[in-house]
C-alpha cells in the first residue's frame, strides 16, 4: 500500500531524533523487538553513540485538536495522547504488540478495530515515546471510496 515519493518533493527522508537516556533499553525495543533495521551506528568522544534505524517509508500526520481527541477516544478509551506520538504500521499488531510489551513497553491500549479499518494499539516507549501500532485491515484504494476521505 506504499507510494513512491513525489518526483516534486524536495524532501528526502523524514528522520525523527529522539534522546534516550537508557540508551540500550531504546534499542533493545526499536531495533530488537520491532524490528527496525540498522541503517549506521557512530560512536564519538565522551562515550557519544548513535543509532540510524531504518523505518521504511515516512509521513507526517498533521491532525488539529478535533482530530486528535477522536482519535484518542477510538484508539485509547479518550487517554490523551502525547503532542508528538509516532506510528508504525505493522503486518500484525497484536502479535507486535505482544512483542514490544516483552521488550519494556507499557500498554496503554490494546489493539481495537478503528472506523477507518485499522487495528491500532497504543503503548509507552523507551526514550518518553508514545508509540501507536497499526495494521491497514483494507486498501487506501478501497478506504478512498468511503465517506470523509479525500484525495490530494
Amino acid at each position: 500500500m506504499t507510494t513512491e515519493p513525489s518526483a516534486k518533493s524536495p524532501v528526502r527522508q523524514l528522520r525523527l531524533v529522539v534522546e534516550a537516556e537508557d540508551y540500550e533499553a531504546a534499542l533493545t525495543f526499536f531495533r530488537d523487538a520491532l524490528g527496525l533495521p540498522e541503517q549506521a551506528v557512530f560512536e564519538g568522544d565522551g562515550d557519544a553513540r548513535v543509532t540510524i534505524l531504518e523505518a521504511g517509508r515516512a509521513t507526517l500526520e498533521i491532525a488539529n485538536p478535533a482530530q486528535v481527541r477522536l482519535i484518542d477516544r477510538v484508539e485509547a478509551e479518550g487517554q490523551p495522547s502525547a503532542k508528538m506520538r509516532i506510528a508504525f504500521e505493522v503486518d500484525d499488531s497484536v502479535a507486535v504488540t505482544k512483542d514490544l510489551l516483552e521488550a519494556g513497553g507499557t500498554l496503554i491500549a490494546e489493539p481495537r478495530e478503528t472506523p477507518w479499518r485499522s487495528l491500532n494499539s497504543r503503548l509507552e516507549a523507551p526514550a518518553g515515546l508514545q508509540v501507536t501500532l497499526f495494521q491497514e485491515l483494507e486498501s487506501i484504494e478501497d478506504r478512498s471510496s468511503k465517506p470523509g476521505f479525500k484525495s490530494p
